[in-house]
């Protein structure tokens, strides 16, 4: 059974600046995006959940204590000091914070309603992690900042990345993993990597330990720039139940940082 799950929130979030001088705190109809991640994983059964922070971390700290306050839950910061390093960092920091397996998701990602639950109840009897992936050809995925996946026959990634091909499937940013993602993270790095998340993942590719699973057609969002927050807006009250709840309070307004 997962209990554990890390969000990355460390980044600068630059390309949302416009709106947002911080992108986890970013509000989406009163509920901001950090807070909707906090619940989806809560809905999704995970008891225990760690927030690795950097950028305006004293802002996002202080929020998530409200948060936990506010909603009885297991909430708990770690701090990455260098913020500036690729994901893969986080991971590493985050990791070190909770028990294996864990649901790993970024502080921009949204996901419609049942889809975590069904990334958590993912078997990793064969594999260290479960990739959700989405189709190639959806519309609201931003092609010059998506990560792409190849994979075989039988669902296993070959190749991950900003610049692969071919490609067949859209990385959503959701994982299960157990402890060998951080550890194939650090390999990656001693090799010379910078860091990122995708360098481990193709570590544990390479391993042929790393399987997909497809979304089915089901929901998400990077919101990652004010299209994408704009997108949030108008679509998420459709797919997410806590942020229906919140439009229909606010009267459908909320997308910049309070």
């Amino acid at each position: 059974m997962v209990n554990h799950a890390i969000i990355l929130a460390a980044g600068l979030g630059q390309r949302l600046r416009a709106r947002s001088a911080s992108k986890p705190l970013t509000q989406v109809h009163s509920l901001s995006l950090i807070e909707i991640g906090v619940r989806q994983l809560h809905a999704a059964g995970i008891a225990h959940i760690v927030v690795v922070t950097g950028h305006e971390a004293d802002r996002v700290e202080a929020h998530i204590d409200a948060l936990a306050h506010r909603l009885d839950l297991d909430l708990r910061c770690v701090r990455l000091e260098d913020w500036s390093r690729p994901n893969g960092w986080s991971v590493i920091a985050g990791a070190g914070a909770v028990d294996a397996p864990f649901v790993l998701v970024m502080a921009d990602h949204m996901f419609g309603d049942g889809l975590l639950a069904r990334l958590a109840g993912q078997s990793l009897d064969k594999c260290d992690v479960v990739l959700a992936t989405d189709r190639v050809d959806n519309p609201l995925v931003d092609p010059d900042d998506a990560t792409w996946a190849a994979r075989d026959d039988q669902a296993r990634i070959t190749a991950i990345g900003k610049h692969i091909a071919p490609y067949d499937a859209v990385d959503c940013g959701a994982f299960l993993a157990n402890a060998a993602l951080p550890r194939a993270i650090e390999s990656a790095i001693a090799r010379g990597a910078a860091g990122s998340l995708s360098d481990g993942m193709q570590v544990l590719a390479d391993a042929r330990r790393a399987m997909t699973m497809d979304i089915a057609g089901a929901w998400w969002l990077d919101v990652d720039d004010p299209r994408a927050l704009d997108l949030a807006l108008d679509q998420a009250p459709d797919h997410l139940d806590c942020v229906r709840r919140a439009a229909v309070a606010d009267g459908g307004g909320g997308g910049d940082v309070g």
